[in-house]
């Protein structure tokens, strides 16, 4: 009933909103007497306020309509190349001059936590300069029918799969966050079998791949709480009318609460100085507060199943690092993998993914050579900092492109469209303070710090 609720209250606030968001243009506009008093701006940003704040945020878009490619600006085109119920697989295309040598594959997979692959925006825009971007959009579960059956992290796997095997060779994958487990499973079972179209590289970005390291607030929660409390707690069914109507979800507000409720006192400052910025007349202070919270406030439902299955496997029984993982009954077994080259990035403040967490998976992957293994902690940065904002570009992303252009091979050309279905190199260097030691790493991975 709670899911209802929720879907009641906003409807009842809808005419507050509109009223709220009528006030604001006549207080703003140029007729009114009030517009350019103290009074009028008082009560313009309060309606602005209240109706932002009040408001149901839908899916963002890209719109990365350009980029600059040697130098020249190169428009960019979003197409759908692979679609299943629950993903679709974007590619940026860029109008590149015929004959020019085809740039390195790169495939990254966004989170699947509750927000949208927008929330990669940033991500995307720096690495389409030198590569040809894919990502995966996932689809919110209250959109998606009954009839096209349930998702899980089995699902998940064989979906990440099938885009590789769709892209063909030469893919170099960027999971960023929560799809580093099940990235390092995918890849780990194709390299297993000899597949020709494993991953040339694998980056892992701010990933739980071993949560018992550094736990987080939010690593405390899933393990003090226990999987039953979530199931039946936070569970809900999907009220009509939207397409998924009945399904089991963890609804997005769900974990849109969660997150705000870790820095509320931030959130709550954020939009007392948003309020101060309309008041005062300063634009550009307040339509970053827009950018920002018209993405972070954007969220999606997740399928019951995925859900519950990814805080067993990550947060309860550590099944990965454990040696217990299964993918449909087939072990996992990361020391298989021997040619996809390994990447970690971590974020020194990160607050979701604790220090040492993505870096376990040079423990795991105990099969691959010295040269194929990197390590990486961006100083003064949290988790939204790993994949986005200054440091990202300035020194996340071009350690990315540099490792990708050294362990590039296969075919680089890009991938068939597919019908919509009904930098300079960086030199590595040794850092021994920026990451604490939570867990032995192997002495063969290479380690580099900021600013060196």
């Amino acid at each position: 009933m709670f899911y209802q609720l929720y879907e009641l209250n906003h409807a009842a606030l809808r005419p507050m909103r509109i009223a709220a968001e009528v006030g604001r243009m006549a207080l703003r506009s140029p007729f009114n007497p009030l517009a350019g008093t103290s009074l009028g701006r008082s009560l313009a940003a309060g309606f602005e306020v209240f109706e932002r704040t009040t408001r149901r945020y839908g899916k963002p878009e890209f719109e990365l309509p350009v980029t600059t490619v040697d130098g020249v600006e190169s428009p960019v085109t979003e197409r759908v190349v692979w679609r299943q119920p629950f993903c679709e697989l974007l590619h940026f295309e860029r109008a590149l001059p015929e004959g020019r040598p085809a740039d390195p594959k790169v495939l990254i997979v966004a989170p699947m936590s509750g927000h949208y692959a927008t929330l990669l925006r940033g991500t995307v825009e720096a690495m389409l300069p030198a590569h040809e971007v894919y990502i995966t959009d996932w689809i919110d579960a209250r959109a998606v029918p009954l009839t096209e059956g349930g998702f899980d992290l089995d699902d998940y796997i064989d979906y990440l799969i099938e885009m590789i095997h769709h892209l063909g060779a030469g893919v170099n994958i960027v999971a960023v966050c929560q799809p580093s487990v099940p990235v390092l499973a995918a890849v780990s079972l194709m390299q297993e079998d000899g597949d020709p179209l494993s991953p040339a590289t694998m980056t892992l970005m701010g990933g739980p791949i071993d949560t018992r390291i550094s736990p987080t607030a939010v690593n405390k929660v899933a393990h003090d709480k226990g999987l039953g409390w979530f199931e039946r707690n936070v569970i809900m069914r999907v009220p009509f009318p939207h397409a998924g109507a009945f399904r089991e979800v963890y609804p997005g507000f769900l974990q849109l609460g969660g997150f705000m409720s870790m820095n509320l006192d931030r959130h709550v400052s954020a939009h007392k100085e948003f309020y101060l910025h309309l008041i005062q007349g300063d634009g550009d202070s307040a339509e970053k507060h827009r950018d920002f919270y018209d993405e972070y406030l954007a969220v999606m439902d997740l399928t019951k199943e995925f859900y519950l299955q990814t805080i067993e496997t990550v947060f309860l029984k550590h099944a990965l690092p454990e040696g217990t993982m299964t993918h449909r009954g087939r072990p996992v077994r990361p020391s298989a993998i021997r040619d996809t080259a390994l990447l970690t990035v971590e974020g020194e403040l990160d607050d979701i993914t604790g220090m040492g967490q993505t870096q376990a998976a040079h423990t795991l992957c105990s099969g691959l050579s010295a040269d194929k293994q990197m390590d990486y902690v961006q100083p003064g940065v949290g988790h939204y900092g790993v994949f986005n904002g200054s440091k990202f570009r300035a020194n996340i992303q071009p350690r990315i492109a540099d490792f990708i252009r050294r362990h590039a091979r296969g075919a680089v050309t890009s991938a068939p469209e597919a019908e919509p279905a009904a930098t300079p190199e960086v030199e590595p260097v040794t850092v021994a303070e920026a990451a604490p030691a939570p867990v032995a790493a192997p002495k063969r991975r290479r380690t580099v710090k900021s600013g060196e």
